[in-house]
């Protein structure tokens, strides 16, 4: 009976998960086909991943917003862009993307305003690095400019609850990460060799976006967080203020006379996403656990 019951529950949920998204999946790009001037909006929310997303994916996966920066830039009624950025960071390949598409986005002349949140850090601050202007409030949480990649070494614990671990494999450095075991000095080379390669890609693109010196970049870039209004003194933002504050700091750089058109893109209709956001637990799991390293995160 329990169990019936707690599938009664479970297909409640869903359905219920699948009428908000029936009912919300019409605001996106609302407003199209009006003829009026637009200001367009992006959300990039959560852990910024790679995944192809889903109804219960969670986070920001790279192609969803890719694809919302290129609907954006080929849409003729939107003159300026904002980036409601609400993100502790993520994968650093899929930050790398989302900004190239920012950078295509750019290239058209259209202005490109990012909005902070609650948080805008790590990969999250990268995306932002590539915005005309970046507006944060002074409580957000940003910076956090740094890689990271852990490994767990489970050797001993496995040892203690009598697990056997065997492994076959075609070269010396295809388990590199793998849990019952420490990593080699070579290997612990190779890693860092991967972390610093990427951290440099990360300096590059806050120094070119932020106009500052390699140096200036170097010296806030080392995982500390700042709030926005520190941020704002260090010159890794440009002003303090809220979404609408941001929205008309976009209209302002546009051009735009009277009260603009806002289309919403990207704008996540399910309620029930971060309750079955699967990528996010596992995420919280060593990468041992997982079977191998962690993936490279910036943050």
């Amino acid at each position: 009976m329990n169990r019936k019951l707690g599938g009664a529950v479970i297909i409640g949920l869903i359905v219920v998960a699948l009428v908000a998204f029936a009912l919300t999946a019409g605001r996106d790009g609302m407003g199209t086909g009006s003829g009026r001037d637009a200001i367009a909006v992006i959300h990039i929310e959560g852990t910024i991943g790679g995944a192809t997303g889903g109804l219960f994916s969670g986070g920001a996966d790279a192609l969803s917003v890719m694809a919302k920066i290129r609907q954006a830039k080929d849409d003729p009624e939107a003159k300026a862009v904002v980036l409601r950025i609400n993100s502790p960071g993520g994968s650093a390949a899929a930050a790398q993307e989302i900004a190239r598409e920012i950078e295509r986005l750019k290239e058209t002349g259209k202005v490109v305003v990012a909005s902070m949140g609650d948080s805008a850090a790590s990969g999250g601050y990268w995306i932002a690095a590539m915005a005309d202007r970046i507006m944060a409030n002074p409580a957000t949480m940003t910076g956090s400019i740094g890689v990271i990649m852990q490994t767990a070494n489970l050797e001993e614990l496995y040892r203690n609850v009598g697990i056997d671990y065997y492994t076959y494999k075609s070269g010396p450095h295809k388990d590199m990460g793998a849990a019952n075991r420490p990593p080699t000095e070579e290997e612990q080379e190779i890693f860092q060799g991967m972390i610093d390669y990427i951290y440099e890609q990360v300096v590059t693109v806050v120094a070119e976006g932020r106009r500052m010196s390699r140096q200036q970049v170097l010296e806030l870039a080392d995982g500390r967080v700042f709030t926005g209004a520190q941020a704002l003194e260090l010159g890794l933002v440009d002003e303090l203020g809220n979404y609408y504050d941001a929205l008309a700091l976009a209209q302002e750089l546009a051009g735009l006379e009277g009260e603009p058109l806002v289309k919403t893109y990207d704008r996540r209709g399910v309620p029930w996403d971060s309750l079955f956001n699967f990528r996010s637990l596992l995420s919280l799991l060593p990468g041992g656990l997982r079977g191998g390293p962690d993936a490279i995160e910036i943050r």
